[in-house]
């Protein structure tokens, strides 16, 4: 199996177990539903709430090898656990709690990845909420890929997410950019 996909499958194992909400974001939610890319890590989105993260974080860290140093405080500062699955791949697990996403996680749907390897992954339309606020260069790629791919994207629920979001980060522009790319 892609090492990729043994890695998240390993993570989603664990959480799964524990009865914890998640789900796949990043570049495996893009392979999902933009194109097949390169990917060094998986990110998932982790509903840890807010006052557990501590006891989540502690509960990772007892499972997966750190791969910074001080991972508790990063954590707790960041709100994102940086550790490593068994064979090594990266994993960035976002320690999620606003209402934003409480929604993304409950509308994962699974998708298999390989034989053996299915996965909760995030909406298309979240993925686009996601990649918009992070707002690199490679994360406009790939909305616009995902936009040119998946012919049934809810714009409105996007523009509906991302709006209160881009606020709280003062940057307007995302919401005038995600406009732009939703008018064929």
């Amino acid at each position: 199996m892609n090492p990729l996909y043994e890695a998240a499958r390993e993570a989603a194992d664990f959480m799964a177990a524990r009865g914890w909400r998640f789900c796949v974001i990043g570049g495996l939610a893009v392979i999902r539903w933009g194109e097949q890319r390169q990917t060094q890590d998986v990110d998932i989105s982790l509903l840890a709430g807010f006052g557990e993260e501590k006891n989540v974080a502690r509960d990772l860290l007892g499972r997966f090898a750190a791969r910074i140093p001080n991972p508790l405080d990063f954590a707790l500062n960041n709100r994102v656990l940086l550790v490593q699955a068994a064979n090594g791949i990266p994993l960035d697990l976002s320690l999620g709690g606003i209402p934003f996403e409480e929604r993304l996680v409950s509308r994962a749907t699974v998708f298999e990845f390989a034989p053996g390897c299915a996965l909760p992954t995030c909406s298309a339309e979240d993925l686009i909420v996601l990649k918009a606020f992070a707002g690199r260069p490679r994360d406009w790629l790939d909305i616009e890929m995902i936009a040119v791919r998946q012919k049934t994207i809810d714009w409105g629920l996007i523009l509906q997410e991302i709006e209160p979001l881009a606020t709280l980060k003062e940057a307007p522009e995302i919401v005038d950019r995600l406009r732009r790319i939703s008018r064929p």
